[in-house]
């Protein structure tokens, strides 16, 4: 058998954040009865919690529901990579483009909001195993080689923190053949955490507040009630509430402009047994503990989780199907996805060719037209929404609650004055022109990347509408 098939076949398909018997805590029982409430919340991901903790921050007095179809954590927040970055608008380019003189708010809102973050992890006894590590990102090509360099110029004149690896310095950091250079990033707060472990955490915080939480209780229906109310349903139970925020993300919303804002792209990871001394001595990672991303269209992340383990994500195997497909059933463990994802570490760590990896998952990336948050009000200001965090949730999250809460009416303040919140995305083209489009940009994507970099003409033209992106 070939080594990167050899490596899998004994691999546990399982969230590695969610195999932690000692922490997962016990599944509270779905709804049973009718209930009343100021605020209602569906999804018990990110967003949805951190809404139901700030709404309580806020006015300790709001009663609150939330609802999540299966259980907290087990949607895209309890399945990514655990990559914890203050942006709030996918970088700089991105901000530029799409919300030209709000760069300089966007980062300062990103920074608080990422310092709130960690410091109500820190007050509420949270323990997400925290690691401030910055981002490192590599070169794996010549072409990023030189625009990884210019980069570097740039934001070294710009007075950013980061740091130049030529080769042999990136591989006295991270030893690998497949690393040409390296930039470490070292602004901020921006490291890793446990997904699962804030979610798990905030789970806990909230029902010691009072805010009750179902699980298992998929949302049925939800439409106004009379002048002021909402009414939803779930298991066949009424939920008449003031206000509602949607924390759905990636998935199925009752909203249509909603569903048209973002599309479904799955990711797959896979992560190794924990590394022994000789294993760790040969890449000299754990000694850094960077969190590495490769300079690429279709790009790998990759960490060091606290007992040592690598987690290897993205790549290739990023896919979306045809009509927003969110079918567990049939996307969530392909074979040739953890194959390919397999394939490609021992490339990059031929080096570790024993390690065996012990649990492969995937999880689902809500991808918008302008790559960061959309959030939205309707119903007189009774329904509010934040979606399309497109893969940089884990602390952005945080901020689409606030938004969404100030929509509702909740202590707003002059950010909803802001493009960022104001400004309407342009939706997803319909099937089969949207899954057409994706993968004849995928295929683009990955042609440029084995063509060190170079874009072809199908790529320049979406630069020029900044609709580039990965999936």
């Amino acid at each position: 058998m070939q080594q990167h098939l050899e490596a899998l076949k004994d691999s546990k398909f399982c969230p590695l954040w969610h195999d932690q018997p000692d922490v997962r805590p016990e599944i509270v029982p779905p709804i049973a009865q009718d209930e009343h409430c100021d605020l209602l919340i569906v999804g018990g991901g990110f967003t949805g919690l951190w809404g139901a903790l700030q709404a309580k921050e806020r006015d300790s007095t709001l009663d609150i529901v939330l609802i999540e179809k299966t259980f907290i954590a087990d949607g895209s927040s309890g399945r990514n990579g655990g990559f914890l970055h203050s942006t709030l608008a996918h970088g700089e380019s991105n901000t530029e483009h799409h919300f030209p003189g709000e760069e300089e708010k966007l980062q300062q809102l990103g920074e608080q909001n990422m310092a709130e973050l960690l410091d109500s992890l820190k007050r509420y006894n949270i323990d997400a195993r925290y690691e401030e590590v910055g981002e490192t990102e590599v070169a794996t090509n010549p072409g990023a080689v030189a625009a990884m360099k210019a980069d570097y110029q740039q934001e070294k004149n710009n007075g950013e923190d980061v740091v130049w690896f030529d080769q042999a310095a990136m591989q006295k950091e991270v030893n690998s053949p497949a690393f040409l250079a390296g930039i470490q990033r070292r602004n901020g707060l921006d490291g890793v955490v446990d997904p699962a472990r804030i979610c798990w955490g905030l789970k806990r915080v909230l029902l010691e507040l009072g805010v009750r939480i179902y699980e298992y209780s998929p949302l049925e229906a939800c439409q106004p009630l009379a002048q002021d109310k909402m009414l939803s349903k779930s298991l066949g139970f009424s939920i008449t509430s003031s206000k509602v925020l949607m924390a759905t993300n990636a998935y199925k919303n009752p909203i249509s402009s909603v569903n048209r804002a973002t599309i479904p792209v799955w990711d797959y990871q896979i992560a190794t047994q924990p590394l022994n001394q000789q294993q760790l001595d040969a890449i000299g990672w754990h000694k850094s503990r960077h969190a590495l991303g490769n300079h690429a269209n279709m790009f790998h992340y990759f960490r060091f989780t606290q007992d040592n383990r690598i987690t290897w994500g993205g790549g290739g195997a990023v896919r979306y199907y045809f009509n927003k497909n969110t079918d567990f059933e049939r996307c969530a463990d392909i074979p040739e996805r953890f194959e390919q994802l397999s394939k490609e570490f021992f490339e990059t760590f031929p080096q570790l060719k024993d390690v065996k990896f012990t649990h492969r998952w995937s999880g689902i990336i809500a991808t918008s037209t302008r790559f960061c948050m959309v959030p939205g009000v309707t119903y007189n200001g009774r329904l509010a929404w934040a979606v399309g965090y497109t893969g940089l949730g884990v602390g952005a999250t945080r901020f689409g609650a606030r938004v969404g809460l100030e929509l509702l009416g909740y202590q707003p303040t002059e950010i909803l004055n802001m493009q960022f919140i104001t400004k309407k995305p342009m939706p997803w083209a319909p099937e089969p022109f949207r899954w057409w489009g994706v993968r004849y940009t995928q295929n683009a994507l990955v042609k440029a990347d084995q063509n060190d970099g170079k874009r072809g003409l199908w790529l320049k033209l979406l630069d020029a509408m900044n609709l580039g992106f990965t999936c």
